[in-house]
């Protein structure tokens, strides 16, 4: 989330900035993933308009401008990652299909229907399963399709230490089931799902822990990279219980 002028970080704060800077993406996930969801949205106009709803620094928005030939809105609040973006856009020839907007994923400035696919991976939390539904769904076209993954519990009786961590975080975590009854009570036809594998939570923990190690060499507080570490060593701990689910919906 992109600081405002009158915020001054904390120590952890900047911790967290600079062992997640310049990652290759902020959440679990993939290319393969991507692709795969891709296709389980299945058809799409020929140049679809797609949004991008917590971007990054734009792993899922590159792929999709890609693959589609559409036209890609990537949103995100932390102007830094979009302005990695646009350079990334620009070297792989793919500048002029996206465009960058700073904007709250809960207040997008939008109109409603304006894009075939809205997509998001690992941002949906941010502001709640249920309210990205709700918010999120006057973007689509009649038909339009929506692919987001979700943290969910993939047990109905997680140990005590996974419960803290995730309810320090995300309290209102739930099962697949509660969810897939979410996304029907919201207007949607549940598509697809697919539990993120393993390799997906892989290509984000271990570029991630590598950039911890170098800036505890370096000499960087080890109390705060113990804190960003922390959900690193949950997941090693308790990675059976949680995962990342991606949901392929369809507007009704």
């Amino acid at each position: 989330m992109a600081a405002s002028s009158r915020h001054v970080s904390t120590p952890l704060e900047r911790t967290f900035r600079a062992a997640h800077e310049d990652l290759p993406r902020e959440a679990p996930g993939s290319e393969e993933t991507t692709a795969l969801l891709l296709r389980l949205a299945g058809a799409l106009p020929e140049t679809p308009r797609i949004v991008d709803i917590g971007c990054g620094t734009g792993p899922a928005t590159l792929a999709l401008a890609g693959a589609t030939g559409g036209e890609v809105v990537a949103v995100d609040l932390y102007e830094p990652y979009l302005r990695r973006l646009q350079a990334r856009a620009a070297t792989s020839g793919l500048g002029e299909r996206v465009r960058t907007l700073v904007a709250p994923m809960d207040d997008l400035p939008l109109p409603d229907a304006s894009a075939d696919l809205v997509w998001s991976e690992g941002a949906a939390y941010i502001m709640g399963f249920d309210a990205a539904l709700v918010s999120w769904r006057r973007l689509l076209n009649p038909g339009g399709a929506l692919v987001l993954t979700e943290a969910e519990w993939t047990t109905t009786d997680p140990s005590p230490g996974a419960r803290a961590f995730w309810d320090a975080g995300y309290p209102a975590m739930r099962t697949t089931a509660e969810n897939v009854a979410a996304a029907q009570r919201a207007g949607f036809t549940v598509q697809a799902l697919y539990l993120l594998p393993d390799a997906d939570w892989d290509a984000y923990y271990r570029p991630l822990a590598h950039r911890i190690e170098l800036l505890r060499d370096g000499g960087a507080d080890p109390a705060a990279l113990d804190e960003v570490g922390r959900e690193i060593t949950v997941r090693e701990q308790f990675g059976a219980e949680y995962g990342y689910t991606a949901y392929v919906l369809r507007r009704r």
